[in-house]
């Protein structure tokens, strides 16, 4: 059965872009930071996925973290123009990155 040093995990989902320097971020800090590769559903951009262990109370420093390594961009997407004669792509703006993170108690771990 686990300690409760680390009570409290933050899942982060972050763009590529900015993945390394969040990871270093997070680091710097001492937290337990695991990265897994993801992709994101609408546009299929890379991703990372970060799963960060901490203590409870320490959270306002992780998301700090994460605020100041994960800038939010505009990119364009080309989206076919409706009663065209034929497919011309009408670019798009749409608003990716920053990092979309969930925290969760936990209550009970095991190393098996």
């Amino acid at each position: 059965m686990g300690n409760n040093q680390n009570d409290y995990l933050l899942i982060a989902v972050v763009q590529a872009q900015d993945a390394d320097d969040a990871y270093d971020a997070l680091a710097e800090h001492k937290f337990s930071v695991h990265r897994l590769p993801s992709v994101g559903a609408f546009l299929g951009n890379q991703n990372a996925t970060f799963l960060i262990a901490l203590p409870k109370g320490c959270q306002h420093i992780a998301l700090d973290a994460l605020r100041e390594t994960c800038r939010r961009r505009v990119e364009y997407i080309a989206v076919p123009l409706e009663n065209a004669p034929f497919p011309l792509p009408n670019p798009t703006p749409v608003t990716v990155g920053g990092a979309l993170v969930f925290g969760l108690d936990i209550e009970h771990y095991e190393e098996v």
